[in-house]
């Protein structure tokens, strides 16, 4: 490979062929279901196709060239599969736009799956936890990572797990799509804490600890280029510091909603009051939370 420069880093450009077929199957599925729709948010498109554009940028630009030649980029394309397009995707809420646009054949077995045991499992807190922390470790901790490298049949499966392990869990938390159980705000913001801190400690191992097949990058860029241990720090700090900044649109994407959720919960609840103070169901106590519809029944006097 020719050393990888300010030049290069725009230059440098292939075709991945499984890639660019997922990619435009996707786009093209979606956008004519899209077109059937009389209303549509232009934003939902416009994010799931920065997804798609996503998944071409890491796999046919230099990232994608230089994916088996240095740690970093790797890193860089491991970390945008999981935690970048996955979000973008899910912020296009596909699967209302599935579910709206499906055979009622289709459409009905869709919800029963989502009704299904082993759907309400893999949506559960914890399981989405574990998806979205064990591929990183799977990847770095085990023999698998020098197999990506040595096998583009195994690169491009691990790189659709990530992504699918990503859409899964922001598919759960942000919940623009119908999920199989509803979520806490607060519990997502306790997991995207849990990702930070799996995040720094295998920064940690791969900063501090042995360089990841040594032979291969050795072999990969001869006489350009960081020394492997420098090229594993810089993609350390790739997955550690990248993956919490790529977390913060999600974060503030989940306060948003919040927000947003409190102050229809609250209206809603204005509403009924209202309507139990017109037919005359005037309250019997004047402590607030007895009054509360939703608090009511939690804090009912004995």
């Amino acid at each position: 490979m020719p050393p990888l420069s300010g030049a290069t880093l725009f230059t440098a450009w292939t075709i991945d062929l499984p890639a660019v077929a997922v990619v435009l199957v996707l786009a093209a599925g979606y956008l004519s279901a899209v077109r059937r729709q009389p209303v549509w948010s232009p934003g939902r498109t416009t994010a799931f196709l920065s997804g798609l554009a996503t998944i071409l940028l890491v796999t046919c630009s230099f990232l994608g060239v230089y994916d088996t030649t240095l740690f970093w980029v790797r890193a860089t394309q491991n970390t945008v599969l999981l935690m970048v397009t996955p979000l973008l995707l899910a912020l296009g809420a596909p699967v209302t736009l599935l579910m709206r646009t499906a055979s009622p054949g289709l459409a009905a077995g869709l919800r029963r799956y989502g009704r299904s045991g082993f759907a309400r499992f893999i949506t559960f807190p914890l399981s989405v936890t574990v998806v979205l922390i064990a591929p990183f470790l799977l990847i770095y901790l085990t023999p698998l990572y020098e197999l990506t490298l040595d096998s583009p049949v195994v690169g491009g499966l691990v790189r659709l797990a990530l992504a699918l392990a990503g859409f899964l869990y922001f598919y759960s938390r942000v919940q623009l799509d119908p999920t199989p159980r509803g979520g806490s705000h607060l519990v997502s913001v306790w997991i995207s804490f849990t990702e930070v801190v799996f995040d720094g400690a295998l920064g940690l191992v791969l900063w501090l600890g042995p360089v990841l097949a040594p032979a291969h990058y050795a072999a990969a860029h001869p006489g350009w280029g960081p020394d492997p241990r420098t090229d594993q720090i810089v993609g350390a700090g790739v997955l550690w510091i990248g993956g919490d900044l790529a977390g913060l649109p999600f974060v503030g994407a989940l306060f948003i909603r919040w927000a947003r959720d409190d102050e229809k919960r609250a209206k809603q609840l204005d509403k009924r009051l209202d309507d139990e103070e017109e037919s005359g169901k005037t309250p019997s106590s004047g402590l607030w939370w007895e009054n509360d519809p939703e608090l009511a029944q939690r804090f009912r006097r004995q």
